[in-house]
Order: C-alpha cells, then structure tokens, then sequence
C-alpha cells in the first residue's frame, strides 16, 4: 500500500511538472515569440506601405513631369512706350523682331525702316529705302516664316526686295547688335506690271538662287522668275529675269502666296475663293470656295514650312489649308482644321518660326495663340483697342504691339503648344498626307518638321506584343502547370518544376538578341516549318497518348505512374525534326520556293524580319516562367480531402481536375495569367531587340512594331530634358504604368470573386 501511494504521488508531481507553462523560460520563450511576431508585422506592414509609398511617389512624380504639357499660353504685359520718334513717323506697316529679343524693325508707309531696342524702345539706327521719287509703298508681303525677306509692292509697279539683317561683334568682350538693311537682288527695284500700275497686292518666294515674284493690279496676274548665276571665273553676278504667263482671273485678287518650293501659286480674290495655279506647267490647278455665306477673306499667311495656309476671315474665323492628294492623284486644295478667335474681322496672321503654332490679331485688338496641329487654343486676350500692328519674335516668347503711338511688349510663356487629346490619342491630317492616321514620329532633320507624338500605335504596339506573347504562354503554362501539380509523380516534379523556374532567370536581353540575331532570320527562311510545328505538335501528342491508350495494359503498367510524360520527348522532337527537315520542300511544293513572296504578292500581307512572330515566341518563352510557377503553387496548394473526397464519391479523376480541382485554384491561376500579362506589358529588351520598332497599326503578325517600354528606352537619351518630347515619354511611362494598375486592380477584384464563390468547396 505504501508503495502505491508513493507511486502515485510520484506520478500526480510529475504530472503537475508537466502541466506548468509559467515557468520563467517558457515565459521568457513566449515573450521573445511574441517580440518576434510584433517586429515581423512591423517589418511586413512597413515593407508593404513602402512599397505603396513608392508607387504613389512614382505616380505622382510622372504627373508632375507630364501636366504642364496641358497648361495654356500665358502673356504677361511689360510698361508700354511712348517714344518721340515714333510720333514723328506715318503709319506702321511692318513690325519685327530679331532672334536675341533684343532689336525690333518698324517700316513705315513712307519707305523708312527704324530699328530700335525691343526692352525701352530707343532709337537706333534708321534707313530710308532706295525709292524712286514721288514714288509710293502700295503694298508689302514677307517670305516664308523665318525668313527676313521683304517684297514691297510700289505705285509705278515696280517690286523692291530687302532683308533685315542683324551683326553681331563683341568689341570689348560685350555683345553688340548691328541692324543693317541688305539688298540681295539689288536696289534697284524690278518691273513687274509693265502699264506702270501700283502693285495693290505682292508675294515672293526664294529657294535657292531663284527668286520668284508675283503681285496683282485689279484682277490682272503678274508672275516674274528671276535668277541669280554667278560667274565661276571672274566672281560676277549676273541676274536673268523670266516673265512667266498665267491664266488671268475675272474678280480682283486680294491676296497672293508663292509655296516656298515654287510648286504652287495661291492667288485669292473676292469672292472668297482661291485660284491654285501649279507653277510647274504654269496652269490652273483648280478654283476653290473658302468661305460660305457672307464671310469675306481678311487675312491669309502660310505656316512654317509654306505647306499650310491659313485664312481668316471677316466673322473671326481661321482655317488651315493645304494640297493633298485625292483619289485620282490630283492635288487637290483641302480644308483641313478650322480656329475661331472672335467676332470680328482677322487682320493679321503671325506664324511661329520654329513649329507650327500661329498667332491671330483681329480688328478689335484682341490676340489669339493657336497651335495648328494639335487644333489647339491656347489663349485668347484683348492687346490692343482698334486697329493694330504685331509682331512675333523668332523663338515665340515676345510679341510687339503697335496701336494708338504705342509700342506694347508682351512676353509669351506657350512651353507645349504641340500637345492634346487628339493629337495623342486621336487621328490627324498631318501636312503633306492624303488622310488623318496615327502616328509617332518625334524627331526629324528638317527645321520644318510637324511632331507626330500619337500615342496610340505605341499603345497599340504593347497590346499587339503582349496579345501574341500570351497567345503562345498561357496554354502551354496552364496545362503544364495542371498536369505537373495533379498528374506527374512527385519525384518528376521535384525535376521539372525547378527546372522551368530556372528559366525566369534568363536575362530578357540574352532572349533579346537571340532573337533578333538568330531566331528572326531562322523564323523568315523556315516559315513552312515553323508553321507546321506550331500545327503539327498538339497533333503529335494527341496522336502518342492516343497511341498509348491503345497499348496492352502490361505495356503501360511498364511506365511508373506520373511519369508518361517523359514519354512525350522522343515525340515532340521527332514532330520538330520532322517539321523543320520538312520546311524547304513544303515552300517548294506549295510556295513556289519563297513563301515570304507568296505571302507579298500573292495575298498583299506586308513582312517584316523581325515581327511579331518572333516577338511572341521570344517573350512567350520568357513569360511561360512567370505563369508556370504561380499557376502550378495554385493547383498543388489545393488540399488533398477535397480530391480525395471527389474521388470516394466516384468522381473519375478529369472530373475531379475540372470541377474540383481548377475551380478551387482558379483565383491563383488568374492571378498568374495577369502577372504574365503585366510581364508580357512591360517588356523591353525582348521587344526592342526582335521588332524593327515601327511605331505602325497593324494586327498582321508578320508586321513589326514599337512599344510604350520599349519608345521609351530607344528615345530618353536624346530627349532634351523638359522638351515636349522628354515629357511625352513620361506621358507614355505613366500610361503604362496606370494600365498595369488598371488590370491588377481588376484582376484583384475577379480573383476576390472567384475566391469567395469557390471558397465553400
């Protein structure tokens, strides 16, 4: 008995030991455990706001690069003079500005040019031009825009020609600007209406050492063609003038613009339609109506470039005009866009020298800054009060008014004009094109270039490539991943898995130039082959498990279950020996030997070397990593009860895949689908390496393309830091980055859907 009890109570203290879970190291134990728990939430709830901050950091950081590119034109007034020069001169026919804002022109109707400073107006030096006595200024016209030409029409129908010109020296180390007048075609003025009329209306056009001259008497047409040659041998200059005769018009002109290519002549008379005649055959290209109803023409001035030529009118309209070429390859005068300023009547039209940007001024003094490409208003302020005289600088940041004795400076802020919704995202009738497209050209070598900022086929270019690149990815990661977790046995997964994961890896640059260097040429000499393996290697495994269903069952017990699959290796690389071996007599059979020609000529389908093709198996095989990996976690992660219980109630194991299975797993297969498709979206390397990076709209997948990722890498290195270029490639890095936030957040709230729907199986 006594050794009972003290058994038991033996037993009852150890018992009590074992049941004390306050001794000091167990609580010492907890205490660490629960610091641990406290500095891992810590470390993963600032990890994860970090990483929001970031984003939110990035995504406001390109707003603040691309917003001021929606911002309008600013003016700002400067004190305005009242020199005592300028009352003692007549009236103002022509104000200027040169390059440095620092020197203005003024010509008056008397035939005086005075050149005096821009900032406080004082005088500099004056010249009176060479003309003959009792003789008048009935007329005056400019070159084309960036040109210091000067036509004046006179009263005894003669043309007299000048520049103003601006020297600069810097004696004693300070920058010092000459004015000076220089007479190209000399001062003597040239004949154009022989009857000895006054010119009411003068044009003029240089390109290279050929001048041409029109002007106008009543509805008479004066053409003059004059040519400078120079003697190789003794240097002398010799001009050789050339009257051209045109078709004569029935209503009086009252305006004349010469194309600076001496392609076109546009004469505008008064019934507000405009006579184009083409100066190679000196005919009639065609009369065109300008205006409808009661409007009248006011003002006309070509842009910068001389393509384009701009109209207004009595009502405060403005139309931009140019050739374009109609179905029968006739030019053809087409309006293009239309600006409206005000009410009333426009009286001069002031082109920007270096874009395509225009100001107006109308008879009530109010100033209009518009931008033609983007068909853009930019501001609209009143200047002046009546009538008035402007005058734009070159770079476009002073204007100089002239209007009741008073010279007004305004400085013009307009850093972005080029930009607007349609001109990113819509279609647009580019000078020189027969119709409105999309497209991306930033830069050019000529000074006249129009900037072509579309968005839309660099968007449409990383849809095209992501499109193709999963077209190929997704199939072949899904199934791989749902066979490797559910059918494949364990020891062949723990081989396989790790091995496709190894692919994500890869550097995309390595993936970049094999295809571009190799995979594009072999693609374009192998398209029957590579056709008929994509084709024919479902076939050849639909065809070997067909094969192997049929075999006596002793023969397949051979193989350990889980791993047929390794059966399929011999098949696919005999489907792939068997298709490429094969390409060169299948072009010759069905091709005529060259099935690029074929598919050229025959059914009109442009190709390219490097296309879409090659960008879809290149990025497909860096995608299917991405997919493969979340895809297959997602279906092995699926608890065993519930395939266990699907099959104790009798259901077949495809039924279990395909009811149970994918639908309990759908959220995380989703969920890689949209990671490979971000992935697919935001590559670079691949894309830029294997297209040609054409920046075109085109589904055809033998057509190359461009990009926003890819536009971006090839174009920020020569972006001029906070151009309208350099801004625009933020604008495209913050497109791309609002899509993928778009898709996440859509995919997130799907596979949320998917996850509660599915949740009770």
């Amino acid at each position: 008995m006594n050794d009972l009890a003290n058994n038991s109570m033996t037993a009852s203290s150890n018992s009590n030991q074992r049941l004390d879970f306050n001794t000091p190291a167990l609580q010492r134990k907890r205490r660490i455990r629960a610091l641990k728990d406290r500095m891992a939430r810590w470390y993963v709830s600032i990890g994860g706001l970090a990483v929001l901050g970031a984003i939110t950091l990035i995504f406001f950081y390109l707003a603040h690069v691309v917003l001021p590119m929606f911002s309008g034109a600013e003016l700002e007034a400067r004190k305005a003079q009242q020199p005592v020069w300028l009352a003692q001169q007549g009236d103002a026919l022509l104000l200027a500005v040169e390059e440095q804002n620092k020197v203005a022109m003024r010509l008056n109707n008397a035939g005086k040019v005075q050149f005096f400073t821009l900032k406080d107006s004082t005088a500099l030096q004056a010249y009176d031009l060479p003309l003959p006595a009792g003789v008048a200024i009935s007329s005056v016209s400019q070159d084309q825009p960036g040109s210091r030409r000067v036509i004046l029409g006179l009263s005894n129908g003669q043309a007299l020609v000048f520049e103003h010109d601006y020297k600069v020296t810097y004696p004693d180390n300070v920058k010092t600007i000459t004015p000076v007048l220089v007479y190209p075609f000399g001062e003597t003025p040239m004949t154009l209406d022989e009857q000895g009329r006054a010119l009411e209306h003068v044009a003029l056009s240089q390109n290279g050492d050929t001048l041409m001259l029109s002007a106008s008497t009543g509805a008479e047409l004066q053409l003059l063609s004059i040519t400078r040659e120079e003697n190789m041998l003794t240097g002398e200059t010799s001009l050789e003038q050339k009257r051209i005769a045109l078709p004569q018009i029935a209503e009086p002109i009252k305006a004349m613009v010469i194309d600076p290519r001496q392609l076109w002549l546009y004469v505008i008379n008064g019934k507000a339609t405009a006579d184009v005649f083409d100066l190679r055959s000196n005919t009639l290209n065609g009369r065109y109506k300008l205006l409808e109803g009661e409007a009248e023409v006011s003002a006309v001035s070509p842009l910068l470039g001389g393509i384009s030529l701009m109209v207004g009118d009595s009502k405060g309209g403005i139309a931009q005009w140019f050739m374009v070429r109609d179905g029968d390859g006739k030019a053809v005068l087409t309006r293009i866009r239309d600006f409206k300023l005000d009410g009333s009547a426009i009286t001069q039209i002031l082109p920007e020298e270096r874009r395509k940007g225009f100001l107006a001024l109308d008879a009530d003094g109010t100033l209009g800054i518009f931008h033609s490409t983007a068909h853009r208003t930019l501001l609209t302020e009143q200047v002046a009060k009546g009538a008035s005289v402007a005058a734009l600088s070159p770079r476009a940041t002073r204007v100089l008014v002239e209007s009741e004795g008073q010279l007004q400076r305004y400085v013009v802020d307009n850093a972005h004009p080029e930009i607007s919704w349609s001109a990113l995202w819509g279609k647009v009738w580019y000078e020189s094109y027969d119709e409105p497209k999309y497209v991306w050209q930033s830069t050019s070598a000529n000074t006249d270039f129009e900037p072509k900022l579309s968005l839309s086929p660099l968007t449409f270019g990383t849809l095209k490539a992501a499109f193709y690149a999963m077209l190929l990815a997704a199939p072949l990661a899904i199934c791989a991943a749902i066979y490797t977790a559910y059918f494949m046995a364990p020891a062949m997964r723990r081989k396989v898995k790790p091995v496709i994961e190894l692919m994500e890896a890869l550097p995309t640059v390595i993936l970049g130039f094999f295809a571009g260097l190799f995979l594009a040429p072999y693609v374009e000499g192998h398209l029957p082959g590579i056709f008929s393996l994509l084709l024919l290697t479902p076939v050849g495994i639909l065809l070997a498990a067909f094969g192997w269903s049929r075999l006596p069952e002793k023969v397949r017990l051979l193989v350990p279950d889980g791993w047929e699959a390794a059966l399929l290796i011999p098949v696919i690389l005999l489907v792939g020996t068997v298709s490429l071996g094969m390409s060169g007599h299948l072009e010759n059979w069905l091709f005529a030997g060259d099935m690029r020609g074929w598919l050229s000529n025959d059914l009109g389908i442009a190709f390219d070397q490097r296309n879409a093709l090659v960008v879809g198996l290149a990025m497909g095989f860096a995608v299917i990593p991405n997919i493969f990996s979340i895809a297959e976690d997602a279906v092995f992660s699926v608890p065993k009860s519930l395939t266990f219980g699907s099959l104790a109630l009798g259901a077949t194991p495809w039924q279990t895949l395909t009811r149970v299975v994918i639908l309990t797993a759908s959220p995380g297969i989703f969920s890689a689908l949209m990671i490979g498709m971000g992935r697919a979206v935001g590559e670079t390397m691949i894309v830029l390496m294997a297209t040609g990076n054409t920046p075109i709209m085109d589904m055809n997948i033998f057509e190359g393309l461009r990009t926003l990722a890819a536009n971006t890498a090839v174009e920020m290195p020569e972006s001029e830091v906070g151009s309208t270029h350099y801004r625009v490639l933020f604008l495209g890095a913050l497109v791309l980055l609002s899509f993928t936030f778009v898709m996440n957040t859509l995919a997130e709230m799907i596979r949320t859907r998917l996850r509660k729907k599915y949740a009770s199986l």
